[in-house]
Parts: C-alpha cells; structure tokens; sequence
C-alpha cells in the first residue's frame, strides 16, 4: 500500500464524513437535551403569565388569556421590593469584597513566599471541606458575640467565608500561568509590589476576575441557609427567605412564586451575560502554565 494510502487510512473521519443515521441521532440526541433544559424555565414563565388561581387549570390559559397580576401583586402586595434591594446589597457587597480579598490573597501567596506560607495554602482547602450546615453554628455563635445578627455585613461575611477559599486558589493558579518577568519588568520601571499588582497584573487577570466575581454574586444571591438563620427581622430579609412566605403547610401560591423567581433569575442572568466570554478561560486557568 503506498505512502498516501496509509494516510488516508489513518485519517480519522470529519465532520463531512459522518453518516445519515449518525447525524440524525446526533441532532435529536441535542434536540432532546435542548428540550430538557428549557423546559422548566418556560414552565415557569408560562405559569408566572397565567391569571390568579389558573395555574390550578389543566388548560393553557396564557394562550388566550395572558395576566401581569401575578408580577402586579409581587411588587405591589409583599415585601418583594425590600428582599430585592437586601438581597442586591448584600450581592454586590459580596461581590466587590469577595473579589478584593480573593485577587490579593491569590496573588500574595503566588508570589512571595512568607512565615506561615503553608498554613495559610492548608486553610484555603481545609475551609471548602466543611459543609454549611457545619459552619452555621460557630458562625452564628461569631455573629451574635459581635452584635453582627440581622445586619447586612454580618451576612456578608458569612458569604466570604465560602466564596473567598476558593475564589482565591483559583485566583492563584492563574497568576501562577503568569510569567514572573513582567512583575520584575514593573518594578524595574518603578512600580511598588502592589502597584505591579494593581497596574499590570491584574488587567491580564481579566478571565480569573470575571469568573471570581460570578462565582461571589451567586454565593449572596438568593442564598437561603446562613440568610435565615443570620437574618430573622423582617425588613432584614433577603430575596432566599422571602419567597418562603409564599409557602405554607398546606398551601403554596404558584402565582406569586413563578413571578418571583422569573424577576430574580432576571440580575443572575445579566451578570452571567457581561461575564460569560471570559468564564471559559477563567474556569480553565491554571489548567496550563505558560
């Protein structure tokens, strides 16, 4: 057999050399998965449009009756509007913080190398290790002795203690992807250590940050667990535990629950849509080191 034969022979097949039954089974496979993915979000939506009580209906309303009242009665009849701008401060907060302390801490120990090095790498990964129900306890014992219960930045602490560990050690291994010479490179231009940090290594984090500052907002937004543990008073509620009162023991108002979720997917989604072209090469970062 010739040279060019072999070739041919070992060429693994393309896309154009894929059969009919293959491609088919290939398109309905992800047809199939499309339809399963999509199919609780319309759910929710078509429901959220259905006038009051005509989720209880076997017919699809929403195609000759369309309704707002459900959206009208959120905003209007409960507590929604004050669980929304709790719930954004504590995001933000959160956020911001949690990025700031994430970006530092990954940095510093990619680094630069200092007493007490190792513990600080043992208690980034020891910390994930805990589960949260685990953690609320001493937590809420922390926060009742400094008077931090039912306040905004006791919640917040409570969201970095899960957001930061891990956020930093990602944060680590991409700087660790970044060569060293351009920190020496600034700092032979005059830059402090920090402004090095700040002025050059940072704007070529961009990916590590985007994912970091995601991965933070979504600890905060519509957590339920430390949120009603940490925050009992009423105009202290955040968007986690509001949506339980809709929920009783032996009721639960559709209406106003689909509502509510719909307008609170509505920030999640735009945060992912602002930072979703850098959450692939965030979430692969440190994978390869350059």
């Amino acid at each position: 057999m010739s040279t060019a034969g072999i070739r041919g022979a070992g060429r693994a097949r393309g896309r154009g050399d894929r059969g009919l039954g293959s491609s088919v089974l290939l398109h309905a496979t992800l047809l199939a998965a499309v339809a399963v993915s999509l199919f609780p979000i319309v759910w929710l939506v078509l429901t959220s449009l259905k006038p009051r009580h005509g989720w209880l209906s076997s017919e699809l309303e929403i195609f000759n009756q369309p309704s707002l009242d459900n959206y009208t009665r959120v905003l209007t009849e409960t507590q929604f509007p004050t669980w929304l701008l709790n719930s954004v401060i504590v995001a933000a907060l959160t956020t911001v913080i949690g990025v700031f302390l994430a970006s530092t801490t990954g940095y510093a120990i990619s680094r630069f190398r200092f007493p007490g090095y190792r513990g600080v790498m043992w208690m980034l990964l020891v910390t994930q290790m805990f589960p949260v129900a685990i953690l609320i306890v001493p937590l809420y014992n922390l926060m009742a002795g400094l008077k931090l219960l039912n306040q905004i930045p006791g919640l917040v602490i409570a969201y970095m203690t899960v957001a930061v560990p891990f956020c930093a050690w990602m944060m680590k291994s991409y700087f660790d992807s970044i060569p060293r010479e351009i920190d020496q490179a600034g700092m032979v231009d005059g830059l402090t250590p920090f402004g090095t940090f700040w002025r050059v290594i940072l704007p070529l984090a961009r990916p590590s940050l985007a994912v970091t500052a995601f991965y933070s907002f979504m600890t905060a937004w519509g957590e339920v667990a430390y949120a009603t543990v940490f925050m009992s008073q009423e105009e202290k509620r955040t968007l986690g535990i509001g949506l339980q009162q809709f929920v009783g023991q032996h009721w639960s108002d559709w209406g106003l629950l689909t509502a509510s979720a719909v307008l609170i997917a509505v920030p999640a989604a735009v945060v992912f849509l602002l930072v979703q072209r850098h959450l692939v090469a965030g979430l692969t970062s440190g994978a390869t080191k350059a």
